[in-house]
């Protein structure tokens, strides 16, 4: 799960370049205005180029990332080479993927989003392939005399020869059985799946899981997001095509619909909870708090919340924490299947502000606008009175001088079992060893060595 997320992230410069010519080439649509043909062409040559192959990049960064965590466990002196493996997973990724065109070449259709869970299977078939015949020492050894980069392509030899093939190997089973490719059998495959987690209840059971497993303790997105992420972004690009086809796009889950809509200020929907704190606790502690978390939340960095509240292990926050998410994406939903608003089409930065990523990657949608002010009223209705009940509680602490910090009651009572010794004031007595006849001494009479012998002669 770690090697999709780092895969993800070397990948995210791809994702963003090419976002920048969707906005430019459909944003204007929602005004009336719509590019020509030659201009609409020019501008998605470069997005066609980026996110187009952006599956074929996404096999190599995630195999590299994957190779580094296996390096942790291998000595110094036997590391897999990422090189290596960043190559054989593409070459891999390239047989499951892409299919021979008649006039030369081959087709690109499922080496964009489409291709994304064939490029992770890539990469964990070459990296294992690699750390099996490593351990094993399953290589061409060369002279010493051989310099160390010639040495090393046939160390190479033999994993990358073995993965590859074994990856065209379940290329050729799956074409003989089911008359496509690894990359299309997939889809085909997971279609069903896909169409049940687009439901209530399967983004209910996704998007709650973000918020729960953040409340106790665990980085939810880092569990969560690798399971989705190959969908999410799909369905980014099925939305794009559907509205260049005139169509509907429904599709809700979404990398748009994780950022800022489930997570909307971060995780657990928190962008209006420092607001709350500022503008209607009483508390010092919480307005102070407050203060100095509502700008990195509004950006989508709520730890200084989640801990400073807190709010993560926090009975009080529990509900609202993890309901408030649940409740967005819910009317989210609701505003794609029953008022006819078009979902997400466009990757933007996650640091976006929450609700300006809903009017940007939606394409300024008048109702974008509409969702966007509502689902600030709702997590503001959500969270309201339970920041009422934690600030009563803060507050009566304030007032009556105690506190629930368990670990300086700890100390104040360790404090009273074993005070500190007092420091030493009077000096240190210490034995006077100066030799008392310094005179008798340095007066006593030296012996003549040689007297003996001048008497012998």
């Amino acid at each position: 799960m770690r090697a999709i997320r780092d895969g993800f992230i070397a990948g995210m410069p791809v994702i963003l370049f090419s976002s920048i010519f969707i906005l430019i080439a459909y944003v204007p649509n929602a005004w009336g205005f719509h590019w020509s043909k030659d201009i609409e062409t020019l501008l998605m040559t470069p997005y066609n180029y980026s996110m187009g192959i952006l599956a074929f990049f996404v096999g190599g960064t995630t195999a590299k990332a994957l190779t580094d965590s296996m390096n942790r466990d291998l000595p110094a002196t036997n590391q897999i080479n990422f090189i290596s493996t960043m190559l054989a997973s593409m070459v891999g990724f390239l047989l499951m993927a892409a299919e021979p065109a008649k006039e030369g070449g081959f087709l690109t259709a499922f080496m964009g989003t489409k291709g994304l869970l064939t490029a992770f299977i890539a990469a964990f078939v070459t990296v294992n392939v690699y750390k099996v015949c490593v351990k094993n020492n399953v290589t061409i050894r060369m002279p010493d005399e051989v310099p160390p980069n010639i040495s090393q392509v046939f160390k190479d030899l033999i994993p990358f020869t073995l993965s590859v093939v074994l990856l065209y190997a379940l290329e050729l089973v799956v074409k003989a059985s089911l008359h496509v490719t690894v990359a299309e059998s997939i889809g085909t495959l997971l279609a069903p799946l896909f169409s049940a987690a687009d439901g209530y209840l399967g983004i209910t059971i996704i998007f709650g899981a973000f918020a729960f497993f953040w409340f106790v303790g665990i980085h939810g997105p880092s569990i969560v997001e690798p399971a989705i992420a190959a969908i999410t972004y799909a369905n980014i690009d099925n939305n794009l095509h559907l509205i260049q086809a005139g169509q509907h796009a429904d599709k809700v889950i979404t990398s748009g619909t994780q950022m800022f809509i489930v997570t909307m200020g971060g995780t657990g929907a928190t962008l209006i909870v420092p607001f709350l704190f500022m503008w209607l606790c009483k508390s010092e502690r919480n307005r102070a708090i407050g203060r100095a978390s509502v700008v990195p939340t509004f950006f989508g960095v709520n730890e200084p919340l989640l801990f400073g509240a807190p709010i993560v292990l926090n009975p009080i926050f529990f509900v609202p924490f993890v309901f408030a998410p649940i409740a967005n994406v819910w009317i989210f939903k609701f505003f794609v299947d029953t008022l006819g608003m078009n979902s997400f089409s466009a990757n933007l930065p996650w640091v976006t502000p929450g609700p300006l990523g809903i009017v940007l990657g939606t394409n300024f949608q008048v109702l974008s606008f509409i969702l966007a002010a509502l689902l600030v009223v709702v997590d503001v209705v959500i969270y309201y009175p339970f920041v009422k009940v934690y600030d009563e509680q803060i507050l009566e602490e304030e007032r009556s001088g105690k506190s629930n910090d368990s670990l300086k009651e700890k100390v104040a009572e360790e404090f009273k079992k074993n005070p500190p010794k007092a420091p030493r004031t009077t000096p240190i007595k210490r034995k006077d060893v100066t030799p008392k006849n310094t005179q008798a001494i340095a007066s006593k009479p030296k012996k003549n060595r040689n007297a003996g012998k001048q008497n012998r002669k």
